[in-house]
């Protein structure tokens, strides 16, 4: 635990604190925007490096529920140097597996939980992102500022620090600030430039949302796909086994939603009752279990509808304010590695930034180039798995061969095809003796 030895009232001086080590550290006050699950990552391991950490979120109160993600190879790892393995265990949906049917119910295909070494199309961490950004912030409250119901509205940055004006009215003043805020980061628009210059969308769009399980779901995921009209419908279990998670595919095509970007537009990204509509509109007829499912998309507490999308950029820094996760570099749900991409970013940004004393320019640059192949190889799955879902015309590509070796080779790399270095020699206030956290850096 970090002792707070002395605070200077001057808001452009650093706090000095004390680590575990005995040793001093001038810790940078580090502003970032998002609480969901890149966010308080990112705090966890500031704070351990010895800063002192605002997350600002713009909801009210943390997000509950939402889909299901998963924790792969590289990433489990980062979780268990956090501490946090059994926690997020304990939280995880105990999925045994998945089922692909036809419109009668018919098993067609089975993926089970330990496939792949629990590396699988079902990962063994599996868990709701509400219920992970739960176990996150639980984790990192005491030792960070979390600041709801408010946003950066505007900033201006020099070569000492960040000046930021939030909607609420308050102004402070920051060494670095850090956008963790999603594919639709306002703070990614504030400075590096409009939506559409950076979002790539892959063809598809997304929707879930909770339901009754009044369908027998008992720890098995199950999906069926209609080839011709590219539609799909999912259910899944969760961890409350009265209530199941639902979710819908559809090529864009069918939809026209609002999301800030060079698409033909009709709903607003934000207008829920208008995206109900719409997600009824053009899964009607589709099979299954379909109709019963659409029976309760307007009773549910938690729907959620956005294009299938990725966000491509050259650099995810600019100055002191730097970006991760799914606002730096998101490879969209179909890559199954989003949470995988924040929870690694986010323990190598800390511990360049550590590492490089708090010089942003080498910090930023470090963490870009541990991360760039491994974030390029996640988004290659993200599009070829966009792209198996495609409805095939008569000029159309023919579908990703899953079963090939370079696929093979391509999924090796999106999951454990990164190096986590140890770090010697950067303040560790939480790690256990002996931890890879305090032992000799990796080149």
């Amino acid at each position: 635990m970090e002792a707070v030895m002395g605070v200077n009232d001057n808001e452009q001086e650093r706090t000095i604190r004390t680590s575990e080590q005995g040793t001093r550290v001038h810790g940078p006050r580090v502003l970032v925007a998002g609480a969901s699950i890149a966010g308080p990552a990112l705090a966890h391991w500031l704070r351990r490096r010895g800063a002192e950490v605002t997350v600002v979120e713009r909801a009210p109160e943390l997000r509950p529920g939402g889909q299901a993600v998963d924790a792969r190879g590289v990433a489990k790892e980062v979780i268990e140097r956090m501490g946090l393995d059994a926690a997020v265990r304990a939280a995880c949906t105990d999925t045994a597996g998945a089922h692909t049917v036809d419109a009668d119910g018919r098993v067609l295909e089975t993926f089970r939980v330990d496939d792949h070494g629990g590396d699988g199309f079902i990962a063994d961490i599996e868990i709701l992102r509400g219920d992970l950004s739960r176990v996150l912030y639980d984790d990192t409250r005491d030792g960070v500022e979390y600041v709801f119901g408010d946003r950066i509205a505007e900033l201006a940055q020099d070569a000492d620090g960040v000046d930021v004006v939030f909607a609420g009215g308050d102004r402070r003043r920051f060494e670095l600030v850090v956008g963790a805020d999603g594919l639709h980061s306002e703070l990614r628009a504030m400075v590096f430039g409009p939506h559409e210059r950076f979002l790539r969308h892959l063809g598809h769009v997304l929707a879930f949302y909770s339901v009754p399980n009044e369908f027998g779901l008992d720890r098995w995921l199950l999906e069926y796909q209609d080839q011709e009209s590219g539609r799909s419908a999912l259910l899944r279990p969760i961890q409350d086994a009265t209530r199941a998670m639902a979710m819908f595919y559809s090529a864009s095509g069918d939809f026209d939603v609002d999301v800030d970007v060079d698409v033909d537009v009709d709903v607003d990204h934000r207008d829920v009752a208008a995206q109900k509509r719409l997600l009824r509109e053009r899964m009607a007829g589709l099979g299954w279990l379909a109709p019963d499912i659409l029976a309760h998309l307007d009773d549910t507490p938690d729907f959620y509808l956005d294009q299938v999308a990725q966000v491509v950029m050259d650099r995810w820094s600019s100055g002191r304010v730097a970006l991760l996760g799914d606002a730096a570099f998101s490879s969209s749900p179909m890559s199954g590695q989003g949470t995988g991409l924040a929870l690694v970013g986010a323990y190598l940004l800390a511990g360049e930034l550590a590492a490089a004393e708090w010089d942003p320019d080498t910090g930023f640059a470090r963490y870009e180039a541990r991360m760039r192949t491994f974030v390029e190889a996640n988004q290659e799955i993200g599009r070829l798995n966009a792209r198996s879902r495609d409805v095939l015309g008569p000029d159309a590509e023919p579908r990703p061969d899953f079963a090939g070796e370079r696929f093979t080779e391509l999924v090796g790399r999106a999951i454990n095809g990164i190096e986590l270095p140890d770090y010697a020699g950067t303040p560790d206030s939480a790690a256990p003796a002996g931890s890879p956290t305090t032992s000799s850096a990796k080149p």
